[in-house]
């Protein structure tokens, strides 16, 4: 039986495995691995099991706007370690990662052997974070006040809320979803009230409040 039961998200097959290959060469037998390739097949996975002894994430992930899929995770399964794992190595991007609740950040660069070592750190409980994420530099009110909101919304709600934002019309949406058009405003009702919004742009522009932190 596996000890540690660990979700690989990430959109590269390439750099899946090579996630899967350092931490099953670290953890051997006592590790079960499960990938997946997107938001939605992550909220799949843990709506099924919501025990996971921890996530590796992509910061850049399909359906996900910069830190929105951290931010979805810490809101709803806040038991969950997350890693985030990136090839952008800058300094802002390991600081947002700590300030939005991440247990550590896996550069794309790193060794099997480093990367065996942080996986390791976070499942005993502790974090695995480079120099860099202490330095000084500020998440502005606004990206924090994004954070918060976004954390409200249920997983549900948080799909909605990207396919507004993808421009998609509520019945477009309820078509994707198979639901009612009925659910589908009951849903951005809610939304724009946790969000503080009035509009579907506005709410757009919480939601890039928080990709644009992640591509700079």
């Amino acid at each position: 039986m596996a000890t540690y039961e660990i979700l690989i998200a990430d959109d590269h097959p390439l750099f899946r495995s090579a996630l899967h290959q350092a931490v099953s060469l670290g953890l051997g037998s006592d590790v079960r691995l499960v990938e997946v390739a997107s938001i939605a097949e992550l909220e799949t996975q843990l709506a099924a099991k919501a025990d996971w002894d921890l996530v590796l994430l992509d910061l850049n992930m399909p359906g996900a706007y910069g830190f929105s899929g951290l931010v979805l995770l810490r809101g709803q399964y806040p038991q969950i370690p997350v890693v985030m794992v990136s090839a952008q190595e800058e300094a802002s991007i390991m600081v947002r990662s700590r300030e939005f609740g991440a247990s550590g950040f896996i550069p794309k660069s790193s060794s099997l052997e480093d990367i065996q070592k942080s996986v390791r750190a976070v499942l005993d409980g502790d974090v695995c974070w480079p120099p860099q994420a202490f330095e000084d530099v500020q998440v502005s009110d606004e990206a924090k006040a994004a954070s918060e909101g976004l954390a409200s919304l249920t997983p549900q709600q948080f799909r909605v809320l990207t396919m507004v934002c993808e421009g998609l019309l509520n019945k477009q949406i309820a078509y994707e979803l198979s639901v009612s058009e009925a659910t589908i405003k009951a849903h951005v009702t809610a939304i724009f009230r946790k969000l503080g919004v009035r509009t579907r742009t506005q709410a757009a522009l919480l939601l890039q409040q928080l990709e644009s932190i992640s591509s700079h």
